[in-house]
């Protein structure tokens, strides 16, 4: 058989094959081969078994001797796309300041609405690049990008033009989520329903019809428009977030959810009442809230880098997660405020850590289950015949030291649809 490219005698590779996503038990699989060989054509994965039993001729042959091979990483919850920093609010917190207390206080979000709404598009885009760019080399090949840091519907259109800029020009794929929901702006402070009137009947609309009218050459014309929103203390109460859900459903857009990061109020139920695709972060999910989502097919995303980041002794609890049977995805939640972090790898150590997932468990997590976080699960997030050869080859001999090995990045190659991209 004639390939594109072929990747021989891997120590171990890693292929995540489903079915997916993954639950319980199944979390502990990560469907490994020893001495294992890959062979991609067209972008396309199209025979993956021992190097023994993979008898093709390719352009490119890789080595993998004594590395692992396994599947390009997936970040399914990201605020890549935004404009400025909030290194004061670090020192802050770091004086004992909390999040909420920021973000009443004008900071947080709203800061760095300021700075986005400032930015030029050019700016955006160039600032966000290099974000994207050390989330490659880190092993991410498939990322979700929110807007949010607009907050009005020049700003937020401006986002997503930015990230279909950089997705025409990066080799990722970028899913864009519309999140006019993030905080309520400035000049709604004493009017949140007001502007909840303003997302469902100007926004939506004008959103929804800039997504139609992308030109088919666009990367983003190939994926999927969500729509998400904050529910929590300080941002959008459960009513107000299931009003905007409900009239983005009515538009046909799939949904996400953030919710249960600081309190409780029972974003998962409405998340999974709606079949929302995911629901994400999960810090302070009550056990009969996890029960529910494990009985769904609503993907839980858990964001660890946040908690580090914050000082936040408590952490989600994935590992009654799993063993509840809640399909499981991790994220870096890379963000200016709560959780400057582009490494999933560091995503994956810290749920190890903190909340007791194996390293195979991790691995599931943020690469297939990430996938099926986003609908992309048939597509990417494992390494098996016909779908897009989207892989790595990790300076390592054993996959565990992904998430054993701290402060070094193991990633030696980057292969995205079968191109060497870093």
């Amino acid at each position: 058989m004639q390939v594109d490219l072929l990747i021989r005698h891997a120590a171990q590779l890693v292929t995540c094959a489903g079915p997916g996503p993954k639950r319980g038990a199944a979390m502990g699989d990560v469907g490994l081969i020893p001495d294992g060989a890959i062979a991609v054509a067209d972008g396309v994965i199209v025979a993956v078994g021992p190097t023994d039993q993979l008898n093709c001729v390719a352009d490119l042959t890789l080595d993998a001797t004594g590395k692992v091979v396994c599947p390009g990483l997936v970040d399914a919850h990201t605020h890549a796309v935004y404009a400025g920093d909030r290194l004061d609010e670090f020192e802050w917190r770091l004086r004992g300041a909390t999040y909420l207390e920021i973000l009443r206080a004008g900071g947080g979000i709203l800061n760095t609405v300021r700075a986005t709404r400032a930015a030029s598009l050019e700016q955006l885009v160039a600032e966000s690049r290099r974000r994207l760019e050390a989330m490659l080399r880190l092993g991410t090949t498939t990322v979700e990008i929110k807007t949010g840091y607009g907050l009005d519907l020049p700003t937020e259109l401006k986002m997503l033009q930015a990230i279909e800029r950089l997705a025409r020009t990066c080799p990722l794929d970028l899913i864009p989520t519309w999140l006019g929901a993030h905080a309520v702006p400035p000049e709604y402070r004493d009017h949140p329903d007001a502007y909840v009137d303003l997302l469902i009947d100007d926004m939506l609309p004008a959103i929804v019809n800039w997504y139609l009218a992308l030109s088919p050459l666009s990367s983003l014309s190939l994926s999927t428009l969500f729509c998400d929103a904050f529910c929590e203390l300080g941002a959008f109460d459960l009513a107000q977030s299931r009003r905007i859900l409900e009239a983005a459903r009515a538009r046909g857009l799939p949904l996400k959810l953030h919710a249960d990061e600081f309190n409780a109020l029972g974003g998962v139920g409405l998340a999974v009442e709606l079949e929302a695709v995911s629901v994400d972060h999960l810090d302070v999910t009550p056990p009969d809230e996890i029960e529910r989502l494990a009985c769904s097919n609503t993907v839980g995303v858990i964001l660890p880098p946040v908690n580090l980041h914050l000082g936040n002794a408590r952490y989600a609890d994935a590992r009654r997660m799993i063993d509840a049977g809640v399909a499981l995805a991790l994220s870096t939640d890379i963000n200016p405020g709560s959780a400057p972090c582009p490494s999933l790898p560091l995503a994956m150590a810290l749920a190890c850590r903190y909340g007791r997932l194996t390293p195979a468990e991790a691995l599931n997590a943020a690469t297939l289950n990430a996938a099926y976080a986003l609908g992309l699960g048939e597509r990417i997030g494992s390494l098996e015949v016909g779908k897009q050869a989207d892989l790595l080859i990790l300076d390592a001999p054993d996959y565990r030291y992904l998430t054993f090995w701290l402060g070094d990045n193991l990633v030696e190659r980057v292969i995205k649809r079968g191109q060497v991209v870093g």
